[in-house]
């Protein structure tokens, strides 16, 4: 069985007799029960429960799978109990995924974080895989784009990224400064691989930008700020990161259409707690001035 929380939401529903209830005792939109209850239903390949107009009631097979699922909530129950305060500790693992193109950003104030809360074991996850909160792969997810809307979690915002175009001093010096937009067609581009970015930045150059003019493409964020470094082209970077390295010049200012939102998520089942809260209002306040 691959996923406990199905099976303690079917127990609940099982015991309440209503997704409703099932979905006030464990703090979820009631939308996340019935997905779970199809999920283990599609897994096992039965029907767990009957549906009817006062609510679910467990078949056979339902039953059977509830007494195993009762015992073990027991003995969750009993462990609860004897670690019960633990939670209001700034202390023990806390996991973070976000994207790599924010490592830099992230591990200086993570390092801090981690300093001042000499108990924490930081572990910082990137990748393009979305990690999922509700079955608790990750306590903070750092994610971009336009607000995640998953009922369950608690979004809230981190950052407004000003993007603007950057190309080193070595390709200025090489293929002259661009006179404003008109003048990019005869200019080099370090861009995105994929047309079907969701990057606000990458959709503008796909589109404005002469296709054969991208002479540098790919889907690595860390490729695209070398590539930029060694002079191959013009690209784009946060305001905040170009600022890193003076051998950066400014080719056009940020606008409004480039910019990217960074939203800190949380699911709710851990949002309260004391490491999370910890974490969430230090972040916070490490990039109130990175807009």
């Amino acid at each position: 069985m691959d996923n406990w929380d199905e099976i303690r939401t079917a127990y609940q529903v099982a015991r309440m007799g209503t997704v409703s209830g099932a979905a006030g005792v464990l703090g979820v939109h009631h939308a996340t029960v019935i997905r779970h209850i199809d999920a283990l239903e599609d897994q096992l390949g039965v029907k767990l429960f009957q549906r009817h107009a006062r609510g679910y009631t467990p078949t056979e097979a339902g039953q059977d799978l509830l007494r195993v699922a009762q015992g073990a909530d027991d003995q969750f129950s009993q462990l609860a109990g004897r670690i019960k305060g633990r939670g209001q500790d700034v202390s023990g693992e806390l996991v973070i995924t976000s994207l790599s193109a924010l490592v830099p950003l992230l591990v200086p104030i993570l390092s801090e974080f981690q300093r001042l809360y000499p108990d924490v074991v930081v572990r910082l996850l990137t990748g393009n895989r979305l990690f999922r909160l509700e079955y608790g792969e990750a306590h903070v997810a750092i994610r971009a784009g336009s607000a995640p809307q998953d009922p369950d979690n608690v979004v809230q915002p981190m950052l407004h990224q000003k993007i603007g175009l950057y190309a080193a001093r070595s390709y200025v010096k090489r293929m002259g400064m661009p006179a404003g937009d008109a003048d990019f067609a005869k200019h080099l581009f370090v861009g995105s691989d994929s047309r079907d970015t969701r990057a606000p930045f990458y959709r503008w150059m796909w589109e404005v930008i002469p296709e054969d003019n991208i002479v540098f493409r790919t889907s690595d964020i860390h490729a695209v700020e070398e590539a930029i470094l060694q002079g191959i082209g013009i690209g784009f970077m946060s305001q905040w990161q170009a600022a890193q390295n003076p051998d950066l010049v400014e080719v056009a200012a940020p606008r409004d259409e480039w910019a990217s939102s960074l939203w800190l998520v949380t699911h709710m089942a851990l949002h309260r707690t004391s490491k999370v809260q910890a974490l969430l209002n230090f972040l916070k306040d490490s990039t109130k001035d990175w807009e």
